[in-house]
């Protein structure tokens, strides 16, 4: 595990969010309904007007063809930065659980060294926490 990994843990989490947000542009992309009114008469005498409601997609078999690749990318991108999240998630559960804190803290939620000291507790200085973190990051 390296920084690397952490800060992109961060990335990951937002993207997989972003790329749901995606997907459901694009379902409902394809879903979209199209309504239109005409006018027309009856072949037989008497020949009255009449209006009609017409209602369907516009929505083309090239469409549907483009669609399910967008999808299909989506559903890579979602599936690698998933992948990112366990890594980390899997070796966070393997690391003492004040440095869990410290990381969660620091990296997960962009809080400063001195936030990170007063959400630690215990008299914990700024300066300590981020001497501590860096000793624990060379030495994996």
């Amino acid at each position: 595990m390296n920084k690397k990994l952490l800060s992109e843990y961060i990335d990951a989490c937002e993207l997989v969010k972003e790329t749901e947000q995606e997907m459901k542009k694009l379902k409902r992309k394809k879903n979209l309904m199209v309504q239109e009114g005409v006018k027309g008469s009856n072949p037989e005498f008497p020949y009255q007007e009449q209006q009609f409601h017409i209602s369907g997609t516009a929505f083309s078999y090239q469409d549907d063809i483009l669609l399910r690749k967008q999808e299909h990318i989506l559903e890579e991108r979602k599936a690698q930065a998933e992948h990112i999240k366990f890594q980390v998630e899997l070796w966070l559960n393997t690391i003492p659980i004040r440095m869990q804190r410290i990381i969660t803290y620091k990296i997960f939620e962009g809080l400063s060294w001195e936030q990170t000291a007063a959400r630690m507790g215990r008299k914990a200085t700024g300066e300590g926490i981020r001497k501590e973190f860096s000793t624990f990051m060379k030495a994996i």
